[in-house]
């Protein structure tokens, strides 16, 4: 009975989705659907962010709706920056990821805010994160914000459990990415020698010298 049951609930989804979503719809009826004002809406759709949306000759911007659900896919938002005087910027990094997992037609399973080094390999959130096995991707908006080395270990073992990283930002520039990871190693040295004050101060110093 539970396998007709599983069987039902399944088919009972797909009849619902396939009505609610059997047309293309109107970005104003696509952005009530999503939450979200019609602003957001189009600078999503001018950015690239909706799937299958195209402006007709008179203007009106059609999104094919059978695009928006996605493979009932659960998402894990992390956001983190590494020290407490750039906790503003922490909110704002966790709306552009909301704004985007919605774009995309992610569910947004949890949450995670951190305020922690890069080099940090253990942290409390991030380990939470790995350790559970709820979700199918986690989100970030860019590969230093998950970590500062060890990127690729952490997707392959992902990978290895049919899950993922997705990578908001992704950058070509490998000398930026050299600099940044100098500058990280420069700072977390800085903080271990000094204590954090002072070795924030001293680790500013040193990244002007190399910037000038």
């Amino acid at each position: 009975m539970q396998i007709y049951g599983n069987i039902f609930k399944k088919q009972w989804k797909f009849i619902f989705f396939t009505y609610l979503y059997k047309k293309d719809m109107k970005l104003s009826e696509y952005a009530k659907k999503k939450g979200v004002c019609y602003r957001t809406a189009w600078n999503w759709f001018v950015q690239g962010k909706i799937h299958n949306a195209e402006q007709m000759d008179n203007g009106t911007i059609l999104v094919n709706s059978q695009i928006i659900v996605k493979r009932d896919e659960h998402v894990v938002l992390y956001a983190r920056v590494s020290t407490y005087a750039k906790k503003d910027d922490l909110e704002r990094q966790m709306n552009r990821l909301r704004d985007f997992a919605i774009s995309q037609g992610y569910f947004i399973k949890k949450e995670f805010k951190e305020i922690a080094s890069g080099m940090n390999d253990n942290r409390k959130y991030l380990n939470k994160i790995l350790k559970e096995q709820n979700y199918k991707t986690i989100l970030v908006e860019n590969k230093d914000r998950l970590t500062r080395f060890g990127f690729n270990y952490i997707q392959t073992l992902l990978n290895m459990q049919d899950r993922e990283v997705v990578v908001i930002n992704e950058t070509d520039n490998k000398e930026e990415d050299l600099m940044k990871d100098f500058i990280s190693i420069i700072t977390s040295f800085c903080c271990r020698l000094y204590g954090m004050r002072k070795g924030l101060k001293k680790a500013k110093i040193i990244k002007e010298e190399i910037k000038g």
